[in-house]
């Protein structure tokens, strides 16, 4: 038998697990009961004070946004819902009956720390679910709780075991492999065991496997195990703020799961802004002092405000760049010439362009192929973006021609540039094998506005010049650089 099969039996006859109080075991049967109606809700709900007493106080909560009040427990089935009710009552009588348990013995866990993060989970859960429009919060928040529920069951069938896997895990990923690799079964199978036990319905045992999967479903969609598996990732946020790599994984599992992009969560985490002390009452168990919620969430806000930006930038900037080389396209550079010389001729300032050619890069194509050819374009960029400043742009203005707009750049600072360039050029090597390399040799024109007296009408005029200048390089013999001069006229 392997180690997840002893496990499950010794979970399945464990004197030390985790037990359920006999209202929660009466609710669970009302869980499962497809006709269970108001009147016997309301009775056993009754029963119990205390649960009596959560869900009147959660009816007339901002939570539920009721228009009318409830004062006894007929009236808050009536706001809630039987369903509502049947699974509220289930998160707090199972919370509550843990809780308890939990924090009786010397454990390998933190319990407080460990109900902080579950709780925190429910209510992102449950905020993930508002803002996807699923109209099952209290069964996302009940989900949300009992995710983790098998870290509970290791701890009370093997506590010393799994203090030592426990206490190595640096986050609850990490925690998942340790498990599977000292047991061969994580905290996601054995959670689902114990709720199985239990007898609670299939759809919330099943969430324990689902939500931790080691990867995104191929197909977003707005599911309970989405909301469930980023919950998760939130939680720990909210946890630990101050470790701001925690918002980015936040960000990615819910694009993963959810296709949920930063603007969307920021919505999310507004959401759990306005529920968190409703949660927090019905659990009695405070994820952060009122006085730091506000910054912890203006935080988070930020966070990913931060993020968006970041993300809108990398989309511009990749809109901009040319697919395979990784230098400016050509409507970057038609945008970026005609505000360099507008502000040359403005300012008198003097602005250079350059067209650099690889020589016979033809030849390489049809000898090697296109594959061999694209790999000496890359690294020609490469060299080229070794020798430039930051403000200079370089841009692919053809197949194998690129254009590069050297602002505040003489002509003759530029040819010092544009000799370093070629040099580098011709010293690249793409290796084919043991004995045989490709290199290349590259041809220049180069053109200067106010500069010595010259000065151009139009950007266009300026291309053109360097065109020509590029041109008399391979007139007489390619791999040199040529300056337009008066002598090569424009059309």
């Amino acid at each position: 038998m392997n180690n997840r099969d002893n496990l499950t039996q010794r979970l399945l006859f464990c004197n030390t697990l985790p037990s359920l109080p006999t209202i929660a075991l009466k609710i669970i049967e009302l869980a499962n009961d497809p006709h269970v109606d108001m009147v016997k809700v309301s009775h056993y709900i009754s029963m119990d004070p205390a649960l009596a007493a959560k869900i009147l106080k959660l009816a007339n909560s901002p939570l539920y946004k009721s228009r009318r009040a409830a004062t006894n427990i007929r009236q808050a089935v009536c706001v809630l819902g039987t369903h509502a009710v049947v699974t509220i009552a289930l998160s707090f009588s199972l919370a509550s009956s843990l809780i308890k348990q939990s924090g009786n013995n010397h454990k390998a866990i933190n319990s407080k720390n460990f109900w902080r993060r579950s709780i925190a989970a429910a209510l992102a859960c449950r905020a993930l679910g508002e803002k996807l429009g699923l109209k099952i919060p209290d069964d996302l928040l009940l989900v949300g709780l009992l995710q983790d529920v098998g870290i509970l069951a290791f701890d009370a069938i093997i506590p010393k075991e799994y203090e030592a896997v426990f206490a190595t895990a640096v986050n609850h990923d990490a925690l998942l492999k340790a498990e599977r690799t000292a047991f061969g079964i994580g905290h996601d199978e054995l959670g689902y065991a114990l709720l199985k036990l239990w007898h609670l319905p299939d759809y919330i045992s099943m969430t324990c496997i689902a939500s931790h999967s080691q990867s995104a479903p191929k197909e977003i969609g707005s599911d309970i195990s989405g909301c469930v598996a980023v919950s998760g990732h939130i939680a720990d946020y909210f946890l630990n703020p101050g470790e701001t790599g925690r918002i980015a994984a936040a960000t990615e599992a819910a694009q993963s799961w959810l296709g949920l992009d930063s603007a969307a969560l920021m919505e999310v985490i507004d959401i759990m802004g306005v529920e968190m002390s409703p949660v927090e009452a019905l659990f009695e168990i405070t994820i952060h002092r009122t006085k730091d919620i506000s910054g912890i969430l203006s935080q988070a806000k930020e966070l990913l405000m931060m993020q968006s930006l970041v993300k809108m930038r990398e989309l511009e900037d990749k809109s901009q760049r040319d697919g395979l080389t990784g230098a400016h396209n050509r409507s970057y550079f038609d945008d970026t010439i005609q505000r360099e010389f507008i502000l040359s001729a403005q300012h008198s300032l003097p602005l250079t362009i350059a067209l650099i050619d690889l020589d016979h890069f033809k030849n390489v194509n049809d000898t090697y192929g296109h594959l061999v050819g694209d790999a000496v374009l890359i690294a020609a960029v490469r060299a080229i973006y070794g020798q430039i400043r930051q403000d200079d742009v370089l841009s692919r203005f053809g197949g194998e021609e690129f254009i590069l707009i050297l602002p505040g750049s003489t002509l003759a600072s530029a040819e010092k540039l544009l000799l370093r360039i070629k040099n580098s050029i011709a010293e690249v090597r793409y290796k084919l094998d043991n004995q045989r390399f490709v290199t290349v040799t590259v041809s220049i024109g180069v053109a200067a506005n106010m500069d010595g007296g010259m000065r151009f009408e139009r950007p266009e005029d300026l291309i053109e010049a360097a065109d020509l200048a590029l041109y008399a390089a391979k007139q007489a013999g390619r791999n040199m650089i040529i300056e337009w001069n008066q002598s090569l006229q424009l059309k």
